[in-house]
């Protein structure tokens, strides 16, 4: 069905307020719309034709108008080809992104060792932000499900629902249309109890699939998916004589190779910072035994939409701590730059 720009619009100002209000949508109410700029005259004429489409109809005289089963069809067709070609793109912008973004971290911590002859790491960023930007579900076969969840920092989360009964197209158009309407912008703390049951009692029968699918996106959201840390210049740890004994020297270059404990100082430095800053560790003050003869100095770096992590330089404790912190700051303002160009 071909719709033109103009009827479109007004369709899906129809749609959209009706989900918002439970009410039958006048045309007063649609020229408040910022973007269609006409009168109620001109709106009323269209109203008329998309209710002679079948798309729109009049619950009583004298009333505004509701969508229809087919107006809501329209709506949501259009609705997923546009959330379905902006997931493509992203998916597309993230991988390209990744790729250079290993790239780039693996060099900056090259650089940082070679220019300060100290040990250096940079964790791969982590999204911060937990809110539900949009929910797609589709079949996959009579007795499958795939719920698409995007969350608030272009994370795409794949979740198979499995299902005793098949459902039709209409049954999935109304569950996308109800798990969007009632979760977009939420934060998983803020889907509580109350929320759940009046939308498994909007679903009816199929209130099952409406509890898998939330337990699907509270899981992408928590996901927490394994820290990925790049380490350069351990060997410069023999340059100083305070950390070369073998003991000692043994231990660190272990925890370079192992990384479970620079993980727990990248959650530390994360959650102690709060915002991008620089954090100094001294000796025993370091989250990382190995560690408690160095000093660790951190600072928290941040990409946009969420995306924060860590770069650290370890060094004795009579590093140069003035030419250490002045070079984290000017890499996190490179590491800013040169991301944003790529």
């Amino acid at each position: 069905m071909q719709l033109t720009d103009r009827k479109m619009k007004i369709l899906n100002a129809i749609v959209r307020n009706y989900l918002e209000t439970g009410e039958p949508v006048g045309s007063r109410t649609i020229s408040k719309e910022q973007d269609l700029n006409l009168s109620s005259a001109t709106i009323r004429n269209e109203m008329a034709d998309l209710e002679e489409m079948g798309l729109i109809m009049q619950p009583h005289t004298s009333a505004g108008r509701i969508p229809s089963d087919q107006g809501y069809r329209v709506y949501v067709d259009a609705m997923l080809k546009d959330k379905e070609q902006e997931v493509d793109h992203m998916k597309d912008i993230l991988l390209d992104k990744e790729e250079k973004l290993e790239d780039l971290l693996k060099q900056v911590a090259k650089q940082l060792a070679v220019n300060t002859n100290y040990a250096t790491m940079v964790s791969v960023p982590q999204i911060q932000k937990n809110k539900l930007k949009f929910i797609q579900v589709s079949r996959v076969d009579e007795g499958q499900l795939l719920a698409t969840i995007v969350i608030e920092g272009n994370v795409i989360k794949n979740k198979i629902i499995p299902i005793e009964q098949p459902v039709d197209d209409a049954v999935l158009l109304k569950l996308n249309i109800l798990l969007n309407t009632h979760l977009n912008g939420l934060a998983v703390e803020e889907i509580n109890l109350g929320m759940i049951t009046a939308m498994k009692q909007e679903a009816g029968m199929h209130s099952e699939i409406i509890g898998n699918v939330i337990d699907a996106a509270a899981e992408s959201i928590r996901d927490d998916e394994d820290l990925e840390i790049y380490t350069s210049g351990a060997n410069n740890i023999f340059k100083y004589p305070e950390l070369s004994d073998n003991q000692k020297a043994s231990e660190l270059i272990n925890t370079f190779e192992d990384k479970s404990d620079l993980t727990n100082l990248v959650e530390e430095t994360l959650s102690t910072t709060g915002e991008t800053g620089i954090q100094v560790y001294i000796g025993k003050e370091t989250p990382v035994q190995a560690m408690k003869d160095c000093s660790v100095v951190t600072a928290t770096y941040e990409l946009g939409e969420g995306m924060r992590g860590t770069v650290g330089i370890i060094g004795p404790k009579r590093m140069d701590y003035d030419r250490v912190i002045s070079t984290l700051k000017d890499m996190m303002h490179q590491l800013d730059d040169l991301y944003r160009k790529k």
